[in-house]
């Protein structure tokens, strides 16, 4: 876990100097775009996945240990995506002092769209890919599925968390605490 805050410290270090949720030449509907860098969208991407790969994980055990078919166990693993997303984001913004309430809806805001993209493509494939939603966890296809899906999700979601920062929104929200 603490390893994981390191790489969220990390990605916030790359934006010192930024003020308040409007960053500068990121008000107008594109006028910043071009100034997020793809590392920046990709920080916030990974930070995200992180959170949806706990939870995904972690329900897909709940629900195997529970002898639960497929559709309980990707609902289970779905909500406890959302959850560890929105938790690790939370961590972060609790720890700079803020109150919970707040740091509840800036959580929900920066992070909502980013991992509905994530978990939509998450699923999709897992659901698609033949077979996958058939494998046990101790089968080497489940795992495979699970690590391309992942990947997929990743790379989906990086320009979707790209456009959102441009435009002060995402993991944008988040950088006025941390400064």
């Amino acid at each position: 876990m603490e390893h994981m805050h390191e790489g969220h410290d990390q990605h916030h270090q790359g934006h010192q100097g930024h003020q308040g949720h409007q960053h500068q030449g990121h008000e107008g509907a594109g006028a910043g775009a071009g100034k997020v860098s793809w590392a920046m969208a990709a920080r916030a991407t990974l930070h995200c996945l992180t959170g949806c790969a706990i939870g995904e994980v972690l329900g897909m055990v709940i629900g195997t240990a529970l002898g639960w078919g497929n559709v309980p166990t990707m609902v289970l693993a779905i909500v406890l995506a959302f959850f560890f997303g929105y938790a690790l984001t939370l961590r972060g913004i609790l720890a700079a002092g803020v109150g919970l309430r707040t740091a509840v809806r800036v959580a929900l805001a920066a992070d909502t769209l980013s991992i509905a993209v994530m978990e939509l493509i998450d699923n999709g494939v897992i659901a698609l890919w033949p077979g996958a939603m058939d494998a046990h966890l101790s089968d080497p296809t489940f795992w495979i599925v699970l690590a391309i899906a992942l990947a997929a999700a990743f790379v989906i979601t990086t320009p979707v968390n790209k456009w959102m920062i441009g435009r002060g929104k995402g993991h944008a929200v988040v950088h006025q605490y941390h400064h």
